[in-house]
């Protein structure tokens, strides 16, 4: 299936994790890729797998002059930009009160700041391409979960500047929305690890019975945002988490 032949993608924290499956999908339907993330190693080997379609960037998305580089790659490399996930985000979980200067920057930095500076350096290229953005919340900021205080708080946020954004340029024929992706991941191996009472607990709540393939569960609905299928949808929240929450 190549229904994303001619599209090309930004995806930040794109080398590995729920963001690699994303790229990862994305190429094997056809499009361009630039794969923004710290993590050299995975990505010179997501780069390997899909060459000439999948370009990594090394480059820290806290910092704005990023988004800019990364908007200027695709361009050069591939002539436009159509799309941007972003999906890159650290941060560091503890109660609420142990939580220090250092880690709220952490989150509102590599998550908040960096969806809003990718935004930012795409929306001159997304306005001529009649682009799509998906930015991404999360089930644990809408549940307000214990020890997610700055991720939580920094997810919020982004949803918030989505359906902003989503009001602001629609007349510009871009198209932004979020999805909440509760998937198996590296970081949900640590979290289960460190917290197992608060993992069993969210997998019960789970109608589904399961964590979400990042590659079969996460991605296909993340293209599914990016193309024309979706041309009719902005300013939404798509939980991709089996049913544990519905939105009204």
């Amino acid at each position: 299936m190549k229904d994303l032949d001619g599209h090309v993608i930004i995806v930040t924290g794109g080398a590995s994790g729920i963001g690699g499956a994303v790229s990862s999908v994305l190429a094997e339907r056809g499009a361009k890729i630039i794969a923004v993330d710290i993590n050299e190693e995975a990505g010179k080997e997501i780069e390997n797998s899909f060459p000439g379609q999948v370009l990594f960037m090394k480059g820290d998305v806290s910092k704005e002059n990023t988004a800019k580089e990364a908007v200027n790659l695709a361009v050069s490399k591939f002539d436009k930009l159509t799309g941007v996930v972003n999906n890159a985000h650290a941060s560091r979980q503890k109660p609420l009160l142990e939580q220090t200067p250092e880690d709220w920057e952490l989150s509102f930095g590599t998550g908040f700041n960096a969806t809003l500076y990718f935004m930012k350096a795409a929306y001159p290229e997304l306005k001529k391409t009649k682009g799509a953005i998906v930015n991404y919340g999360s089930g644990a900021a809408l549940d307000g979960q214990p020890n997610q205080a700055s991720y939580a708080a920094a997810k919020e946020a982004i949803r918030g500047l989505s359906r902003v954004a989503a009001n602001e340029w629609a007349h510009d024929g871009i198209r932004v929305n979020v999805i909440c992706p509760l998937a198996h991941t590296g970081g949900v191996d640590s979290w289960q690890k460190e917290h197992p009472k608060q993992y069993e607990q969210v997998v019960r709540e789970i109608p589904l019975q399961r964590f979400g393939d990042p590659k079969k569960d996460i991605a296909p609905i993340v293209a599914f945002l990016l193309k024309e299928d979706s041309q009719y949808m902005t300013g939404q929240t798509v939980m991709a988490d089996g049913g544990s929450k519905k939105l009204r």
